[in-house]
């Protein structure tokens, strides 16, 4: 039996390897909380270099401790961030027998609780029994990063006070059969991604559009007033479909009004048509394009959620987004002999396990997508296309970075005090690295300081997508922060079909000080769900109905939640109660 611990003060200490014999081994181990100024210098060196690497050496922060057993057992331990003291990789190596190493991939369930981790290896066929407090005694064998999808070794995950989850890939994520027909086109046939673009114009544009009745004379209901009203010409009583129920709102939904969702606080929902917003708002020129008849009659709903009662995160899906070259930047702008702009296009041996940690499943209260997929996130021409690699969006979760932040770009982040942030990232937010746990960009924002962003009104300039002929209108998500009295509220927003001047002009008109775009065209790119229980089940409530057709049932018909128990192929954010 192998046995594996450490200390984050003092690794040597706590370590523990046999093989065969219980005994203490030789090791020889250094402090996985620091590294000396010449290792943290070749490490940032490592990050900035072009040059093929794995996502390891794209990590400027870790540290690493070794020790050898008495039989020649060589094992690694690398924090990939010390910080966010949450993933590790385990490198186990046997030279005298001719092993080579193999890598597994560790997540503390809770970070900042847990300074400790404890894993046990047995050899095949050991079986499986537990101890107190420990992680369950896991055969490994299998189970190392290079598994395929839907092979015979599944992943062990371990959940609760001071249990690390193993993360050994189980399959390609779920996704729907739309998505799975869109990929393969795009992976597999010429011209595929324009096929894909000429479906989504002749027959997505409005597909999801809808326009509730609105209703003469009904009565409002109870308003959440700690969020006021957005700024529109008239509040009429309009008839919604939530998926939830709402506090007051019996007889129909005052549009710009916040209703508190019930049995959920903390959350709040709204719902309008742009239409309705004030011209003070609308007749601003230079800031937007107009809006024509579909657009200022299409619903648009909206939850917040008040961050003094919840935490955010993200996780990356299982495939998305991808981590190799978008289709879109010109070729002049790719450094030769790099599989993808980071210098890696597998995350391996990090593992993407496209859903929420099950240590977590008891505080989460809502999951919504994360954004755009890596080949639609960079631009096709323009400024942003011929400088930083084309500008491929970044992304990070538990303080590992996947893929580089780049100034210029909308960034959703959280920081190790577990404060959210959104707005424009700037190249002297390159000091706040050592401190986020999680962040993603996408595009440049809708919504900067309050006003539309300047690049809103350009197809290009924006990249909003939509089709060649710039007909930007469709099914759109976005998200935006909004500060009331010191008070922080994250919005998401659903628009049944919109431009990016609908979007900023809702998100201006609710008083956003920054929004960006999420994903778009179908109602499973801009899924949201939020979740109550019962007995021991998690259930989710979709903002629309449409989005419950991406969860599955058991055979009881009880709903299985995407993102939170069982894998998904694309990222997503998630907030949990405090």
């Amino acid at each position: 039996m192998f046995r594996f611990g450490y200390s984050l003060k003092n690794l040597a200490g706590a370590m523990a390897v046999a093989a065969g014999v219980a005994s203490a081994p030789h090791a020889q181990a250094t402090d996985l909380m620091t590294a000396d100024g010449a290792l943290r210098d070749r490490q940032w060196q490592e990050y900035e270099a072009d040059r093929p690497k794995t996502i390891r050496e794209l990590q400027p922060f870790r540290t690493a401790a070794h020790a050898t057993s008495a039989d020649g057992i060589e094992v690694t331990l690398t924090s990939l961030n010390p910080n966010a003291n949450s993933w590790f990789l385990l490198d186990v190596s046997d030279p005298a027998r001719g092993q080579r190493a193999v890598t597994y991939h560790l997540e503390l369930a809770d970070p900042e609780k847990d300074r400790g981790v404890a894993c046990q290896w047995r050899r095949p066929g050991a079986g499986l029994r537990k101890r107190r407090n420990r992680c369950p005694l896991l055969a490994l064998a299998g189970a190392d990063h290079r598994t395929r999808p839907g092979g015979r070794h599944g992943s062990a995950l371990c959940a609760g006070l001071r249990q690390p989850r193993l993360c050994a890939q189980r399959d390609a994520g779920a996704r729907s059969s739309r998505e799975a027909v869109s990929q393969f086109l795009r992976d597999n046939v010429a011209f595929g991604d324009d096929i894909v673009n000429l479906i989504k114009g002749s027959f997505y544009e409005d597909a999801y559009m809808s326009s509730g009745e609105v209703i003469a004379g009904g009565d409002a209901g109870e308003v959440a007033a700690a969020l006021g009203k957005a700024m529109l010409s008239s509040q009429p009583v309009i008839r919604t479909y939530f998926g939830f129920e709402l506090e007051g709102a019996e007889s129909g939904v005052q549009a710009g009004s916040w209703y508190a969702v019930k049995d959920a606080p903390g959350i709040y929902a709204s719902a309008m048509q742009p239409g309705m917003i004030s011209p003070d708002i609308l007749n601003r020129r230079g800031e937007t394009h107009g809006l024509d008849g579909i657009e200022r009659r299409a619903d648009v709903y909206l939850v917040a959620f008040d961050l003094t009662q919840f935490e955010l995160g993200y996780e990356v899906g299982t495939d998305h987004p991808r981590l190799d070259w978008s289709s879109r930047p010109p070729g002049s702008v790719r450094v030769r002999g790099l599989p993808g702009p980071d210098g890696f296009n597998t995350s391996a041996p990090v593992v993407r396990t496209g859903m929420l940690s099950p240590a977590l499943t008891d505080r989460v209260a809502a999951a919504f997508v994360g954004g755009f997929k890596r080949d639609h996130g960079a631009w096709r021409a323009g400024d942003m296309a011929y400088t930083n690699k084309g500008h491929h969006y970044g992304f990070l979760t538990n303080g590992v970075i996947f893929s580089k932040l780049h100034p210029g770009l909308s960034t959703l982040f959280v920081l190790d005090d577990g404060s959210v942030q959104m707005r424009t990232w700037r190249e002297e937010d390159r000091a706040l690295l050592p401190r986020l746990r999680f962040a993603r960009q996408n595009g440049v924002p809708l919504i900067d300081k309050g006003v539309p962003g300047d690049q809103v009104t350009s197809w290009l300039g924006g990249n909003w997508s939509g089709s060649a002929e710039a007909d930007l209108r469709t099914l759109r998500a976005g998200t935006c922060m909004k500060t009331v009295a010191g008070r922080q509220f994250l919005i998401y927003a659903y628009f049944s079909t919109a431009t990016p001047s609908g979007m900023a002009r809702t998100f201006q008109a609710y008083g956003c000080d920054h929004a960006m775009l999420l994903d778009m065209n179908s109602q499973d790119l801009t899924y949201m769900a939020l979740y109550t229980r019962e007995d021991r089940n998690v259930i989710p409530h979709h903002l629309v109905g449409g989005m419950a057709e991406t969860d599955s049932r058991a055979r009881d018909g009880m709903p299985i939640p995407r993102f939170v128990s069982f894998a998904d192929n694309r990222d997503f954010f998630y907030l949990l109660r405090k």
